[in-house]
């Protein structure tokens, strides 16, 4: 399925490249990250309220390799800065992912919200985990891509464009992020 997904969107960059809306030109973007800004596509975030800095950042370090991912790298290749400015603000205003219909197990909830406090997320990433400037907004991420973004930072095997998510990674047990991202995902 995310191969099909995948090859969908690559197929889409010449019309993308030629299309005189932003909602054409996004809509390769949007059949991965979700339409309503809720990705259905694993191991995919979900973009839909994220902040504009923070998507304008990630998207020129997926245009000039610096974050490597190969979809995002050759989707990101043809776009200008202008474009750059124009897809952060369009995803900025894509409704928020919404939380999961069901509360979640009240024991990693809580094992979670004591790590989040713990480590601090809440300082960098707000309170309610939206994000800020240069922060992704994280509340209600789906669930397997923070495990595999915090393994990833744990690991030292993503970089980010500074070393604070390493540093705070760093004490948490890889068993730990489970449960944090269990949390994250399912914040209220």
């Amino acid at each position: 399925m995310r191969k099909t997904i995948m090859a969908l969107a690559f197929a889409s960059i010449a019309f993308s490249a030629n299309a005189e809306t932003i909602e054409q030109r996004i809509a390769p973007c949007l059949a991965c990250h979700g339409e309503k800004g809720q990705s259905e596509t694993e191991n995919t975030p979900s973009l839909g309220g994220q902040q504009a800095p923070y998507t304008l950042i990630q998207l020129f370090m997926f245009r000039e390799k610096l974050r490597v991912s190969e979809p995002m790298n050759e989707m990101a290749k043809p776009l200008t800065d202008d474009d750059l400015r124009l897809f952060s603000d369009f995803i900025a205003n894509v409704p928020k992912p919404a939380p999961p219909a069901e509360n979640g197990d009240p024991a990693r909830m809580q094992r979670g919200q004591a790590l989040v406090q713990q480590h601090r997320c809440d300082a960098c990433h707000n309170p309610d985990l939206s994000g800020k400037e240069n922060v992704p907004r994280i509340a209600n991420q789906r669930e397997d891509y923070l495990a595999k973004t915090l393994a990833e930072y744990k690991d030292n095997s993503r970089h980010g464009y500074d070393a604070s998510m390493a540093d705070v990674m760093a004490p948490i047990m890889p068993e730990q992020i489970a449960d944090l991202a269990y949390y994250i995902a399912r914040m209220r």
